[in-house]
């Protein structure tokens, strides 16, 4: 930042000569450190749509404030003795530059650009006023870049926004480069973007035009690179520009490999079971582009691969694809099919990076990919890949035509941990997690069961006995199961997440009324194995959101959210709350639960009101369950003594 702040006001009048023998300017050093700034704020993620309740999504934290406040952090905690080596280490960079607290007031130019960047992703572009020193450099950014176009004595500004400044005939390359600071050259930066856009979509500029001008603009100053995607991103998600058709005239074709790159993703998800729409409709579909994404890829395809270009494609790349991915099917296709053309090495990468598109623009295969995920890891199939089941079937061993000589379905894990960052409606998916969590325990009970004995069991008159599937072998796939709803709540939305399942997901779902086929089947089994599979369930959710004890930050927030639930339950209990559950699933999760709790979290007892926990205690006891009821109250703290000795006073009597 501070290297930022003093070489991006500088004007590039001197270069030095590195002992390599490297040209190097005030612009130069700018932009290497601008880059590097960028790349510590993740700024070719852009920052999720979505939040759950009153937890921000972690992608809107990596912001230049956020990066000093964890320095900030980092000097705190600097005065005491840091048993982690990579904590020793920040420390020691936090207190290298200053031993005071720093914050975004000390870098004005850094400040004003972030706001500018802020203000382009919100809105649309304004400001411009005639005559101001920003519209001079507008002026000369745009004569510079399209210096070739003869238009007259106009500008380029004239050509695209319709502003009456004029200049003088085109003149040699390096009179036209401005030698202005970074930060004056990246204030106006947005503004020539638009302009030249605005031309292009006019007919008055051609594609191959746009494309050379702002690669012209990139190499005279890279750190321009930054706001050249921050503009088209937001342009992108505004949908105002008119389709750019890719048909090798205008602008490049993917026709000589779309059709290859369909079947590859196709072979990539032949694992989950989801089908992927057809590109081309009968071999006559137009493939089109936003044409600010149009305009990006032409950009990104006329760097060599190379060294040189290797800062460039590391910035612009990644903002590329999740900007594609983020439009509509089959755009990510198409741009891993031009730029397949280009580099064939990326070919794996790209294609890959295309088939999770198809999870990102339709909630139904999502969902079938949950499934996927379960069925795996469960073996609940015949595919080779999941036939037995567990973590490795789960994930796998990673992606590459070169492990099999060809392109191979993936592991539906490796695939869910490429979707879900992008996934923006995530509230949904506890509800499906829930349900299919539920259908895997049912497919557990009856996997031991041949159909024809299925059917007889359907005909008896007590239904499946226990003994007839093994209840220890079922067991441990169910908490197997559980372990992975758990794992998918938590990687999806984290605590937020979490909070949402608890407080409003599983108090419906209990309160709703669910029938199944195989629950009649199989009398009690399916119902009290999916409620010991909740009770696991929620409590591992609850270990990775608060920790089991209160050595977390999270852990602050356990009583209040935990008292909630702990209060449903007894409220149940007391038969205040009508349930629609089977009734052996409510007994199952409750003792389930409490066990789980009292077992493996005492301190979470602690934390819950002494007269919940009576009332829990009173419901127990009515289950015939007083060993648990006894247990609960014994870690109930002083507030449960005395309804734990008249429980003991009236057992022995």
């Amino acid at each position: 930042m501070p290297i930022c702040e003093v070489f991006g006001s500088c004007v590039p009048n001197v270069s030095w000569t590195l002992t390599t023998g490297e040209e190097i300017s005030a612009h130069a050093v700018f932009s290497n450190a601008f880059i590097l700034l960028l790349k510590l704020w993740r700024f070719n993620h852009p920052p999720l749509e979505h939040g759950v309740g009153d937890v921000p999504p972690v992608g809107n934290q990596l912001t230049p404030e956020y990066l000093l406040l964890v320095r900030n952090s980092h000097l705190v905690a600097s005065g005491n003795i840091q048993k982690d080596r990579n904590k020793r280490r920040l420390s020691a960079v936090a207190t290298s530059s200053s031993l005071e607290p720093i914050f975004v007031d000390s870098f004005p130019k850094l400040k004003v650009w972030y706001r500018q960047h802020q203000a382009c992703i919100a809105s649309t572009l304004s400001g411009l006023v005639h005559g101001t020193p920003v519209h001079q450099i507008v002026d000369g950014l745009l004569n510079m870049m399209f210096r070739k176009i003869n238009r007259g004595n106009q500008t380029m500004t004239t050509v695209a926004s319709g502003s009456s400044s004029s200049s003088g005939p085109t003149i040699e390359d390096t009179s036209l480069r401005p030698k202005l600071p970074a930060w004056d050259i990246l204030e106006a930066v947005p503004f020539v973007v638009d302009a030249a856009l605005t031309a292009c979509a006019h007919k008055k500029l051609s594609p191959r035009e746009l494309a050379t001008g702002l690669k012209d603009l990139a190499d005279f100053l890279p750190a321009s690179l930054a706001t050249i995607v921050s503009y088209f991103s937001s342009e992108v998600t505004r949908g105002v520009w008119k389709p750019a058709f890719m048909n090798g005239t205008d602008w490049p074709s993917p026709a000589a490999n779309l059709s290859n790159v369909e079947e590859q993703i196709k072979k990539i998800l032949a694992a989950t079971g989801v089908d992927v729409p057809s590109l081309a409709a009968g071999g006559s579909y137009p493939a089109t582009l936003p044409l600010p994404l149009a305009a990006f890829v032409s950009l990104t395809i006329t760097y060599k691969i190379d060294k040189a270009s290797e800062r460039f494609l590391n910035l612009a790349g990644p903002a590329l694809e999740s900007l594609a991915a983020g439009c509509p099917w089959p755009c990510m296709p198409i741009v891993a099919s031009l730029w397949t053309q280009k580099a064939k090495r990326w070919s794996d990468f790209l294609v890959f990076s295309a088939s999770r598109t198809v999870f990102l623009h339709d909630s139904d295969a999502v969902v079938q990919l949950l499934k996927s995920c379960f069925t795996a890891t469960l073996g609940l199939n015949s595919m080779p890949m999941s036939n037995n089941g567990g973590v490795g079937a789960l994930l796998g061993h990673g992606f590459g035509s070169h492990f099999c000589g060809g392109i191979s379905p993936v592991a539906p894990g490796i695939l869910y941990l490429r979707v879900y960052r992008s996934i923006r409606d995530i509230v949904f998916m506890t509800e499906e997690i829930v349900s299919i969590l539920m259908h895997s325990v049912r497919e557990i009970a009856c996997s031991g069961l041949p159909r024809e004995k299925l059917d007889k069991l359907k005909k008896t008159k007590n239904g499946m006995r226990y003994g007839q599937v093994s209840l220890t072998v079922a067991m441990t796939r169910v908490k197997l199961a559980a372990s992975l709803a758990a794992s998918l709540v938590w990687l999806s939305g984290g605590l937020g997440l979490f909070q949402s399942l608890i407080k409003e997901t599983l108090p419906s779902w209990f309160i709703s009324v669910h029938r199944s086929e195989q629950e009649e089947r199989s009398g009690g089994m399916v119902a009290m194995l999916g409620g010991y599979a909740l009770a696991y369930f929620v409590v591992l959710c609850g270990a990775f959101a608060w920790g089991v004890d209160s050595s977390s930050s999270a852990s602050k927030r356990r009583p209040k959210i935990l008292g909630s639930h702990m209060e449903f339950l007894a409220s149940a209990l007391d038969g205040k709350i009508s349930l629609g559950c089977n009734w052996a699933t409510w007994r199952a999760y409750v003792s389930g639960f409490v066990s789980l709790m009292v077992g493996c979290t005492p301190t979470w007892v602690l934390e819950v009101d002494a007269d919940v926990l009576k009332r829990l205690s009173k419901g127990l006891r009515q289950w015939n369950e007083e060993e648990l009821a006894l247990a609960l109250l014994g870690i109930g703290g002083v507030g449960t003594m005395g309804a734990a000795a008249e429980l003991i006073i009236e057992r022995e009597l």
